[in-house]
């Protein structure tokens, strides 16, 4: 059991350095947001149902399930659309600092959905991260619209995690995520047939290197990691997947020093107002737990 808990310590690591490797991605792609997103959930959709039909999961669900599987499956795709339309604004660490403020969205958010008080350093805290975004945006105003667009992606990014959370009480989480992907893909299509220039054939005319990242982002970054975060949760607690999942602005924004150097050299206020942010999240996430646990010891 120590070997196997140790093992899923390290998977969970290496999902985290997965999920802060999409930013890498993103600004690898060619292609805009929209149609970027639209090829991720097609492609992810095929490989999620690859899964189903090997795993002979059953999909089997009411109408009233694939309802609200569809709305938060539209909240995901333009939870994807203003991410990488914010890294498109702006850079990657930029985006991912903005991205670390979701936590605090969901500290307003789980109280409305779950029926909570909501706790008092929650908006402590909140302010604490308000402060942080302000010192970035003073420092980096000329990337204001991806600041913009990276915080609407946190909000939408929580305001999912929320949803997902209650809909996880009743079903498993590959047949969430694959009513969700195919919700996401109606949306988009809608979206780009009525508001776009359409599906013409330029739309499809990927370069060869776009389609390769495409594909390493439905498969790895989404169909994989979507299933993979649900059977490490079996060996670890929620507070620690949580937390470490806290960690994924870091390594995003290391990585991204790495691959793009001359495009990813901020000022010093923009790592001090993320230091702020993050330290913020991650003392808040401790402070969960401690709350939690007493609540346990209480009962």
């Amino acid at each position: 059991m120590p070997n196997a808990k140790l093992q899923n310590y390290f998977h969970l690591h290496f999902l985290v350095f997965i999920a802060g490797f999409t930013g890498v991605l993103g600004e690898l792609i060619t292609i805009s947001a929209i149609p970027l997103v639209w090829f991720r959930m097609v492609m992810a959709s095929i490989l999620m149902l690859v899964y189903i039909k090997i795993a002979k999961v059953k999909l089997r669900v009411s109408i009233k399930s694939i309802v609200k599987f569809s709305f938060a499956g539209i909240i995901i795709a333009l939870h994807w659309i203003t991410f990488f339309g914010a890294i498109d604004e702006s850079n990657i660490s930029i985006t991912l600092a903005m991205f670390s403020t979701g936590a605090f969205f969901a500290s307003f958010i789980e109280p409305i959905i779950y029926k909570r008080a909501v706790v008092w350093y929650e908006i402590l805290f909140g302010i604490i991260v308000i402060i942080g975004v302000f010192v970035i945006t003073q420092s980096e105003i000329k990337y204001l619209n991806g600041i913009i667009l990276g915080i609407t992606s946190a909000f939408l990014s929580s305001l999912f995690a929320v949803l997902n959370g209650d809909f996880l009480k009743q079903h498993t989480a590959t047949v969430i995520s694959f009513y969700e992907f195919i919700s996401g893909v109606i949306f988009i299509s809608i979206y780009i047939q009525l508001f776009g220039s359409g599906f013409s054939v330029d739309f499809f005319n990927l370069i060869p290197s776009d389609f390769g990242y495409l594909f390493i982002l439905a498969s790895i970054c989404t169909a994989y990691a979507f299933i993979a975060s649900v059977y490490v949760m079996k060996l670890i607690s929620p507070y620690t997947v949580i937390l470490t999942y806290n960690l994924e602005p870091i390594y995003g924004i290391l990585l991204a020093i790495l691959v793009f150097p001359e495009k990813e050299k901020m000022t010093p206020e923009f790592y001090y107002g993320a230091i702020i942010i993050i330290a913020t999240v991650m003392l808040n996430a401790i402070l969960k737990n401690i709350r939690t646990l007493k609540s346990k010891q209480t009962d």
